[in-house]
């Protein structure tokens, strides 16, 4: 259904949205969840994506956690809905307790191989990246970096085992 608004209309009206929510959330101080996935291609670069709305930074992709839904069947839904693709090897990282906008969100991270060709739904997403873990951009959220780390180190335990 909302693949019948035009993109353009679509990525305005993300953006409203979440402006909208961050307003509520600074009120109600909702409790959440989310989560990220620190994909990795072939290469060992981490896929990094830039949203329609919010910061422009680059970030993560991921998103809410459903009601009564599984935190890693959320993670390959967003990676899935945001990039037309799958992931391979979801392995949790770990979860860790943020603010975000006032609403206290848990946040689930994941560490993932990319399965196919990532491409940006020009609707919420609107630009992939894919970037040596040692050579993030600058423009990115200011809590990547180290996360990126920790799924670096994860994947070299993966791999001595």
């Amino acid at each position: 259904m909302l693949r019948l608004i035009p993109a353009p209309l679509h990525r305005q009206l993300y953006r409203l949205a979440d402006r909208l929510r961050r307003v509520w959330w600074r009120l109600r101080k909702p409790r959440r969840r989310s989560v990220n996935v620190i994909a990795f291609d072939d290469q060992g670069r981490v896929l990094l994506v830039r949203h329609s709305y919010g910061p422009p930074v680059w970030a993560l992709p991921g998103g809410g956690i459903g009601r009564g839904e599984d935190p890693q069947l959320a993670a390959r839904r967003e990676f899935r809905e945001e990039l037309g693709c799958d992931i391979a090897g979801l392995a949790a990282l770990e979860a860790e307790a943020q603010d975000v906008s006032g609403a206290k969100d848990l946040l689930y991270l994941f560490v993932a191989a990319i399965a196919g060709t990532p491409v940006p739904d020009m609707r919420e997403i609107v630009r992939v990246g894919y970037f040596e873990p040692d050579l993030l951009p600058g423009d990115i959220d200011r809590r990547i970096a180290g996360r990126v780390r920790r799924a670096v180190a994860r994947r070299a335990l993966g791999a001595e085992s």
